[in-house]
């Protein structure tokens, strides 16, 4: 059965974003999606969060149709790089290689989003060619200029990865704005991550203006809203 997700997106648990984890899950209800990945910057807070809940659940089974990735975005020494289908202590500032290692020692998947895009901390090629990734993210919805997931795209055909694409959402207004959709035996995490790495079907779309503005002036809308109780 075809399954659409947004692999790359936000919740107020990082610095930047504005809208809870109640709000980016039924946003992507709203939008058809049968699920997300959770990929908060250098924190796990919202995962931890959603597994008290009991809407993320460690067998890696979808709850009530609806299937949550844990994750999270790490800013390595060498850029931004996505971790998915597992949680990791705080790597911020350690090598991309690093924590390449410390993904795959947990059972994760490593993706590296908006590479090229040198304005929101892309990890550049040279490291690029040294790291054992799932995937590129070749379409970031939220990418500084267009030409950045362009050469992104061109890189993972030469190097013969998998792409995906994702709306890089901070708020719920842009959650599976892009997503990229895989024929899944099961809607689970395990058929999830390996589907990544195979490759599946992508849907380009662009933040429009207002949903940019937002994203960019997040820190201004955050403080609308009141994290959850952490207990």
């Amino acid at each position: 059965m075809l399954h659409s997700f947004d692999l790359h997106l936000h919740t107020f648990f990082s610095h930047d974003a504005t809208d809870s984890p109640e709000a980016m899950i039924a946003a992507a209800k709203k939008k058809g999606l049968s699920g997300i990945a959770i990929t908060d910057h250098d924190t796990c807070e919202g995962v931890d969060y959603l597994r008290r809940k009991g809407l993320i659940r460690d067998n890696g089974e979808a709850v009530d149709g609806f299937l949550i990735i844990p994750g999270v975005e790490v800013s390595t020494k060498d850029g931004h790089l996505l971790c998915l289908g597992t949680t990791l202590p705080y790597m911020k500032r350690k090598p991309a290689l690093e924590v390449v290692a410390a993904i795959q020692e947990r059972g994760g998947i490593a993706v590296a989003p908006h590479a090229y895009d040198r304005f929101r901390a892309g990890i550049r090629e040279e490291i690029l060619n040294d790291l054992d990734l799932a995937a590129i993210e070749i379409f970031n919805a939220a990418v500084s200029m267009k030409r950045f997931n362009t050469h992104a795209s061109n890189y993972a055909q030469r190097r013969g990865l998998a792409s995906t694409a994702a709306s890089d959402a901070h708020h719920a207004a842009a959650v599976g704005v892009s997503s990229t959709s895989y024929e899944l035996p099961t809607l689970s995490q395990t058929d999830l991550l390996s589907a990544i790495s195979q490759g599946g079907t992508l849907t380009e779309n662009y933040l429009s203006f207002s949903q940019s503005m937002r994203k960019n002036f997040g820190n201004w809308f955050r403080v609308l809203n009141a994290k959850p109780n952490s207990k």
